[in-house]
């Protein structure tokens, strides 16, 4: 069973407050009892209230841990995300003046740090050529046309949210 943090927060507030109420109880004298505490003595607990408080700490203890495995989750997934595609751009357009219908594309897909690979396929009318250059930090170590640094660029320029793939 996993919870989120602010619920598993909420939990361990909730057993605090708990174990604080039960020592509360103990200390104004639950049930009438005198002899739980002497004038001027510590107090002493009873097995079943010793018991309760005991409980509660376990939980307390269990939920903490639990906080710190979602923590470390949380960051492992983050990293994950960060490194995934997240900005796309496509470019379409005439590589050729003799051949129309935009059959070319130049295709940048990156991560968040702005690195992953820029497609790119020139159709002319006897053969089509497909390319892929690695792009890191939005450069890449080869030489880029000019479609392939706009497409670069509007991946970068595209909010996560909204891509357009026209």
């Amino acid at each position: 069973m996993t919870f989120s943090d602010r619920t598993l927060t909420l939990l361990v507030l909730i057993a605090l407050g708990v174990a604080a109420l039960a020592l509360l109880l103990v200390t104004v004298g639950a049930g009438g009892r005198r002899r739980a505490r002497e004038p001027g003595g510590p107090i002493r607990l009873d097995d079943a209230l010793r018991g309760v408080l005991d409980g509660q700490a376990r939980k307390i203890d269990r939920l903490e841990q639990a906080v710190r495995t979602l923590n470390k989750t949380d960051k492992r997934q983050q990293r994950l995300i960060d490194g995934s595609v997240r900005h796309v751009a496509l470019i379409r357009y005439d590589a050729f003046e003799d051949v129309g219908g935009r059959l070319s594309f130049s295709c940048a897909m990156l991560d968040e740090h702005g690195s992953g690979v820029v497609l790119t396929s020139i159709n002319g009318r006897q053969e089509t050529r497909v390319y892929a250059k690695p792009i890191a930090e939005g450069r890449s170590g080869y030489n880029l046309s000019s479609e392939e640094e706009e497409a670069i660029r509007q991946a970068l320029a595209v909010p996560v949210e909204a891509v357009d793939a026209r």
